[in-house]
């Protein structure tokens, strides 16, 4: 098993959606930030947002383990083997991740 990378790349705010749903100032993520890295195997890095790590740790489990070797999902999705774009289930302001498999191995 092998080291996953994690990049925040954007940290976005659906701006209609937050002003009709969201509280008073609702802002972008305040846990992530643009530039952030984490590096992960089959556990949440520390100071991760739980909630993000529950919509991306299976794409972070299947990179750790050997999947990306080729490219995801039948060739049709990224195009740069062992890397998966994904983001987190936030609806008004969902972060955007960019996961690299990497050649560290992962210690127990």
């Amino acid at each position: 098993m092998n080291i996953v990378k994690i990049t925040v790349l954007k940290t976005t705010l659906q701006e209609d959606l937050a002003e009709e749903y969201g509280i008073d100032n609702f802002t972008t993520c305040p846990m992530l930030n643009e530039g952030d890295v984490f590096y992960a195997d089959y556990a949440k890095p520390d100071g991760f947002c739980d909630e993000a790590w529950k919509a991306i740790y299976q794409y972070v489990f299947a990179l750790a383990h050997g999947a990306g070797e080729g490219l995801f999902y039948y060739n049709d999705w990224i195009k740069e083997p062992g890397v998966a774009i994904v983001c987190c289930n936030d609806g008004l302001r969902p972060v955007i991740f960019k996961l690299e498999k990497t050649d560290i191995e992962s210690k127990p």
